[in-house]
This record gives structure tokens, sequence and C-alpha cells, in this order.
């Protein structure tokens, strides 16, 4: 058998990590019922790197090897008043693209959602336009909110801006990955990013074998954070990784495009499946992405391997 690594995305913060990964494997655990199958690794063969708290920790004065040790949260203190002009900039970036993603025309629809009489200017440094975006989204995305993309949107540009964050992310979610054994790696949202950045640079570094890597509801494709993670390191496959398997929800407004080709070339390619039907309210839940039989099943097939 080999280990099973958790790489969890946002809004994990002040939650009980031990009932966080529980609540992973019981998804996982649906998903295998749907095969007649059962979870086959004991708990201490399933790492849960939890890094939701991991800001609080650095706000509250602790150095960033022991937060590093704790966990990562999604939102960066602050309110939306501290916010940089390079930050507003990237969270409409991505708020444009997602709404692409619904009308052919987005500015167009943009202007329709603003009021008849307003006369605003577009851009970051006017709300008023910025929340004509949100609710163009709102009535694309039920059960999620066009806010909760651009708090999911602010938490990958604090990881791939803020070079201390992303140590302490990536030293507490590379401690969890065993050395010198196979494991598989599945991520989700945010943890995605994380895990393929952490995947792509420690290639030389530590002795990880990877023969799956598994990303789940992942906004790697969006334009943006593509630029940012290449200006980190240019984009390549894991030398440490054998396969690559992403999985989304077409009506996931955080997974914006597959992961292939066209919107992220890598040699080998990675195998996409982009008909899973996520049940949760947002359509980006890990829960429904872990309970698709497939993909369970993928998951399955990797650790029982030898």
């Amino acid at each position: 058998m080999r280990d099973l690594v958790f790489v969890h995305g946002r809004a994990q913060e002040h939650k009980d990590s031990k009932a966080l990964k529980n609540e992973w494997i019981a998804a996982w655990a649906e998903g295998l019922k749907k095969s007649g199958l059962h979870v086959p690794l004991s708990d201490d063969q399933i790492h849960f790197p939890y890094y939701g708290d991991t800001l609080d920790q650095l706000v509250a004065g602790k150095t960033p090897e022991d937060a590093a040790k704790i966990v990562v949260r999604g939102e960066v203190p602050g309110g939306d008043g501290e916010l940089s002009l390079e930050e507003k900039a990237f969270i409409e970036a991505v708020l444009l693209e997602s709404v692409g993603r619904f009308e052919q025309d987005p500015e167009g629809a943009i202007q329709r959602a603003l009021p008849s009489d307003a006369i605003i200017e577009k851009g970051v440094l006017n709300w008023g336009w910025v929340q004509a975006i949100l609710e163009v989204l709102d009535e694309h995305v039920p059960g999620a909110s066009g806010m909760s993309v651009a708090l999911a949107t602010r938490d990958v540009f604090q990881y791939l801006t803020n070079d201390i964050t992303r140590a302490v992310i990536e030293t507490g979610t590379a401690s969890a990955i065993p050395e010198n054994k196979e494991a598989v790696v599945v991520s989700h949202s945010l943890g995605t990013v994380v895990a393929y950045n952490v995947l792509r640079q420690n290639a030389k570094q530590r002795n990880w074998k990877v023969p799956l890597f598994v990303t789940l509801g992942s906004p790697l494709a969006v334009m943006v954070i593509k630029k940012k993670l290449a200006g980190i390191k240019p984009l390549g496959f894991p030398a440490n990784v054998v396969t690559w398997f992403n999985a989304m929800d077409k009506r996931d407004v955080v997974a914006l495009y597959p992961l292939d080709n066209k919107n992220f070339p890598l040699t080998p390619a990675i195998d996409n499946k982009t008909d899973v039907h996520n049940g949760t309210s947002n359509a980006h839940g890990i829960s429904g992405y872990l309970s698709d039989k497939e993909v369970a099943m993928k998951i399955y097939d990797a650790v029982t391997k030898s």
C-alpha cells in the first residue's frame, strides 16, 4: 500500500484538523461505496497537513517555523481598504475571467448590472464596477456568491505574492509528504496551487515518489494565476510525479478551465475529467469531488498498487 496525502483549500481556519481529515476520508469512502469498496488505508497512512490558521499565527508573532507546524488560513488580516492596487487588479482579472465563462460579452453584462442612471468608470478603484461583476456572477452561480470567488482569489494572491506566507504554507505541506516511499497526493482548490508549487520546486531536494497527483476544483489554469506561478518558476510537469489527474465540475466557478493542452500545456499531458457532478451547494466543495465514483477509484487504484 502507498501513503495518501490530502492538501486542503481555503476557508478552513479555526477548524479542527482531525475533523477535517475525517470529512475528507468520509467523502472518499462515499465514492468508494459506489464501487462496493472501502477505504483501504489506516489513519496513520493518510496525511493531512492543515495550514488553516498559519496567518493567524504569523500575525501573533510566531516564527514561520512554529507557524508551519500548525496550519494555513484562507483570509489575509485586514479589511478591503488595506488591499494594494496590485491585489485589487489581480482579483478583478479573475472575476472578469469568471464572468467570461458565462457571458459572451462580459463587459456588456457588467454594464447591464449597473444602475440605469449610473455613470461608473470600470476598474478596480471603482467599487461600483466590481460590485456589478459580483452581481453577474451571483446570477450564474447558484449557491456560490461572487464575493466567495473574490475571497478565494484573494487567498491565492496572498499565497503567490507573499514570500513569508508561501514559505510557511509550503514548509508545512512538504513536511507531510513522506520521503523514500511512494505517496499519492490529492489536492483541492487553493491546495492544488500549493501542492503543485511544492512538488515542482522540490523535485531535486526531496526524495519524493508520487505515482499519482490529483487536483480537484483547481484554479491553476486561470490566466493571472498562471502568470504569477510562472514568475516564481517556469511552469513544468513535476519531475517527481508519474501521472497527474485533474477533475472539475463545469459549474465550479473556481475551476474555470480543464488543465488541458489549451489551458495548461505540460509534457506529459494531464489527464482531465470534466463531467463531475458536484452535489455541494456551490459545485466546488471537496465532498462533491471525493465522492465521485471515478475520482474515488482513481485514488483507490493508485494507493493499492505497490
